[in-house]
């Protein structure tokens, strides 16, 4: 697959899930830079590059954001809602990947800006499919704004 140097963002609280999203990268020969958060406080910190990501002041923002809904600390709702009245933040693309197939929460997410909500497949080839899916669309096709791909100053 042909890449551009944009790094993947994932936020979910389950470590299984987490698992079995980094082997679906893997299957897909993804060779993008991907970093996992446990939940939405995390999400936050990361993105702002405090406490733990100061490092990353100097580096550009993930490409984009995969995440789960039902987080603990803070959930991908209020995390998305942050992020999209964030003006540093809000052209980052976000997909939800959840296992809620709520009415509310589709209607709810794209309200707030996501960009698109997939419900979580059940079974693992699902997933490998929903990650080339997702890949090869948002890193192949996509054009992406500048602050997901180049260096910050």
């Amino acid at each position: 697959m042909t890449e551009r140097p944009i790094s993947i963002l994932v936020a979910d609280d389950d470590p299984d899930d987490r698992m079995m999203i980094e082997e679906a990268f893997v299957e897909n020969r993804i060779a993008n830079k991907i970093t996992f958060v446990e939940d939405g406080e995390q999400l936050m910190a990361y993105l702002r590059r405090e406490g733990p990501y100061a490092e990353l002041k100097d580096t550009a923002y993930p490409g984009i954001i995969l995440l789960d809904l039902n987080m603990p600390k803070k959930d991908g709702r209020e995390a998305l809602r942050e992020i999209k009245e964030d003006p540093e933040l809000c052209r980052i693309p976000v997909i939800v990947l959840t296992t809620s197939i709520a009415e509310e929460d589709i209607v709810r997410t794209y309200g707030l800006g996501v960009s698109s909500f997939i419900t979580k497949p059940v079974s693992f080839e699902g997933l490998v499919d929903a990650v080339r899916v997702i890949c090869r669309y948002w890193i192949q096709i996509v054009a992406l704004p500048p602050e997901c791909s180049a260096r910050r100053v």
